[in-house]
């Protein structure tokens, strides 16, 4: 199957538009830790809730109502590829600290070893992981700060690394008003050891910007994220390239003001979560990725690229959530989740 998606996307790179992603190593970090982020287009920092997982992005966004949560994801990617991610959290009352831990791993299946000359040698495996700590304290009642700290681990056949990375957040949030704001700086770091000799590579950092904010009379809370504050330009290299159908002979005339149009929207995810019930036990979710769309649309084909939706509910102790993501005509995503509270068994469990 990893090969017939490989095939696909080959034939048709000529229609595609090119992609930012790639220029770094540790992509994988950028990967929703949960059902609940893939519903709401792979990124959602500014919501603060009991969701342990969100901590992983976002460590400003961890409280104290996340106390002795734990929340195990699991989704089935392109190709047959496994992502998987386990978090918990903890409230220390003493030092008004919040606490989580977190493990990210990613399984890329089994790949055949050949060499120079096309002869099959064996087989052999890819994977990568990362091993989350981060903890957040309120400045005041209403600012939070957190830092999160990564170590990564990725191998690939005989081509192994290490890396560390760290995530720091400050985080705006008005209970009255519904209102949480975020500003965020993801993924800084740098390789301990590199793959091959002298060939030290970069990590994808970011700056994003995010706000939510649930409405007053109607059951909904939507969420804007803003991403690469810190680079304008994330089309693809060259402006002038000129884009043609497989099919016909049907080039696209540059337009600089369309061009600009949407490279501003491609910093924006927009999402929006509906909130059923007394308690919030019913939920459904959609988002809006741009970025994504444009990087995996292809030129004269329909697709739900970019779009992305999802359901939560709650049954009795556990929450359960189910995310699809759209990525491309070739297929899409989906990512199960399971979460529940631990202290919710019994005073002896924590």
């Amino acid at each position: 199957m990893k090969y017939t998606v490989l095939a696909f996307f080959l034939l048709f790179s000529s229609i595609l538009s090119a992609q930012i992603g790639g220029d770094n190593v540790y992509e994988f970090l950028n990967f929703a830790p949960s059902a609940r982020v893939t519903a709401l287009g792979d990124h959602l920092i500014a919501v603060r809730d009991d969701d342990v997982t969100l901590a992983y992005a976002n460590p400003g966004l961890l409280n104290a109502s996340m106390h002795g949560k734990v929340s195990f994801n699991h989704n089935f990617h392109l190709a047959g590829i496994r992502h998987s991610y386990v978090g918990y959290g903890h409230h220390l009352n003493a030092a008004k600290l919040n606490i989580h831990g977190g493990l990210q791993f990613i399984n890329y299946g089994e790949f055949d070893a050949a060499d120079v000359f096309g002869n099959r040698t064996g087989t052999f495996d890819a994977s990568e992981y990362a091993i989350t700590l981060g903890a957040s304290r309120e400045l005041y009642e209403r600012m939070s700060v957190g830092v999160n700290l990564k170590f990564i681990g990725s191998q690939f056949e005989s081509y192994n690394s290490l890396g560390i990375s760290t995530d720091i957040a400050g985080v705006y949030h008005d209970t009255s008003k519904q209102v949480v704001m975020t500003l965020l700086f993801k993924n800084i770091g740098t390789q301990l050891s590199t793959y091959t000799l002298d060939n030290r590579e970069d990590l994808p950092f970011e700056v994003q910007a995010g706000i939510s904010k649930r409405l007053s009379y109607l059951p909904f809370r939507f969420s804007i994220i803003y991403r690469y504050l810190n680079r304008w330009n994330i089309r693809y290299d060259d402006p002038n390239t000129q884009e043609s159908s497989i099919f016909i002979d049907d080039t696209t005339t540059d337009n600089p003001t369309k061009e600009r149009i949407d490279n501003l929207f491609r910093h924006f995810v927009f999402n929006g979560e509906f909130l059923f019930g007394k308690s919030d036990n019913f939920r459904l979710r959609f988002g809006y990725n741009h970025l994504r769309r444009q990087e995996l649309s292809v030129n004269n084909f329909r697709s739900l690229a970019g779009f992305s939706a999802g359901f939560g509910f709650k049954v009795r102790r556990f929450q359960v959530d189910f995310g699809q993501g759209f990525y491309h005509l070739a297929g899409g995503m989906q990512h199960f989740s399971i979460s529940t509270n631990l202290t919710e068994f019994g005073k002896g469990v924590l």
